[in-house]
């Protein structure tokens, strides 16, 4: 019997993180694959790397400059009233999606736990998908799965390094880890050339997990009820760009529709407060997914934001969260998928004039064409992983 064990990131209180996970249970649970996803919550070996990988970064100034407006979000959380009881409405919802929807392993507390539970219990063992394969990661050494005994059967699915070059300190240890991974895939081209030039391996680019899933199969999961009544622009931005905001409020001042903004997910931006009309908090993965299902127009710098704007055939504009210097690759995750439907044309500035977002409002979306290139790539994907899993 096939059974699958799933190293996943499924406790980030983080939409996409949260639903890519549960993407990848659901798909298996659908063919009928045993699977379990390892609960990590008492698993020390991983805490005590990352606190390892942060004292290395913390004598960093640029660190603290990358990080200014997750460290004033996390300060504002602890010391502000409304902010902490907007965000404990927001952690009961990721809480109860938690507890509710993973099939979870008892906790462990060290590798050598999760090495000695792995035999005789499961033939495969899954990473993936996101970023899972940052330096942090590596240094905490769960994502590589080098818990995993040789014997067992290590599959990564659409798993992403986070970052468009590997930092020499650690090319051993990433080579050391992938050369262990038995059927290898990545969600971005840029993974792609990364295990090329590391260990000189071709590897598949497939899509991310909640893709493998059509739109029908997350309507059915998602809350049936609109969460919003009225016509709105359903805004999602991990970035604090004003400018990607400005052009959600041209988009309302053209349409009049109101403007429904998921503010402070990963810093504090103050002009949040200011352009939306709607700014809810009771809302988790699923109530997520409405939100977007409902919309009008989608506007965000989020991969996974713009890939349920792409499963519910959402008119949508894509705002790069960083800029083309950066060594994270968040941008390449979205131009690999937008490339693969022929969307590119769909990445905005922000520096848009009235006229020019007329113009592209009244642009048509061929869905059509789109949706079939979409089912072809989930055909693909999802027979890799099947065929990966012995």
């Amino acid at each position: 019997m096939k059974r699958v064990l799933l190293a996943t990131c499924y406790f980030k209180h983080n939409f996409g993180s949260m639903l890519q996970a549960y993407a990848t249970q659901c798909f298996l649970d659908k063919k009928n694959i045993f699977n379990k996803t390892i609960d990590i919550s008492s698993l020390k070996d991983f805490r005590i790397g990352k606190i390892k990988y942060y004292k290395t970064q913390m004598i960093k100034p640029s660190f603290f400059k990358a990080k200014r407006g997750m460290i004033k979000l996390l300060i504002k959380r602890k010391i502000e009233p409304k902010m902490k009881a907007n965000f404990t409405i927001r952690d009961s919802y990721f809480d109860e999606f938690k507890k509710n929807k993973f099939n979870l392993t008892d906790s462990f507390e060290s590798y050598n736990d999760l090495h000695n539970f792995c035999i005789g219990n499961f033939n495969n063992v899954l990473v993936g998908s996101d970023q899972l394969w940052l330096p942090i990661n590596i240094v905490a050494n769960y994502y590589t799965l080098n818990f995993v005994p040789k014997n067992i059967n290590k599959i990564s699915y659409a798993t992403s390094f986070g970052v468009s070059s590997i930092p020499n300190k650690l090319k051993n240890e990433y080579s050391s880890f992938l050369r262990r991974i038995d059927n290898i895939s990545v969600r971005e081209e840029s993974g792609e050339k990364i295990i090329e030039e590391l260990i000189g391996k071709k590897c598949e680019v497939v899509c991310d997990p909640t893709l493998l899933l059509t739109s029908d199969e997350w309507r059915n999961l998602a809350p049936k009820k609109r969460i919003i009544d009225c016509k709105y622009i359903f805004c999602y931005f991990l970035g604090k760009s004003k400018a990607h905001r400005k052009f959600a409020e041209t988009v309302k001042e053209i349409t009049g529709y109101k403007i429904v903004s998921i503010n402070n997910c990963d810093e504090y931006v103050k002009y949040s407060e200011k352009y939306a009309d709607i700014v809810p908090y009771d809302v988790g993965p699923l109530e997520w997914i409405n939100l977007i299902m409902n919309s009008e127009y989608v506007c965000t710098d989020s991969f996974h934001g713009t890939l349920f704007s792409l499963i519910f055939n959402k008119i949508f504009f894509t705002f790069r969260r960083f800029s083309g210097k950066t060594v994270f690759s968040t941008n390449t995750r979205i131009d690999t998928i937008l490339n693969i439907v022929n969307l590119h044309k769909r990445i905005f500035t922000g520096e848009e004039t009235h006229e020019e977002i007329i113009k592209i409002l009244n642009t048509n979306v061929d869905y059509d064409t789109i949706n079939i290139k979409l089912d072809e790539y989930r055909k693909k994907s999802g027979d890799f992983l099947i065929n990966s899993i012995r």
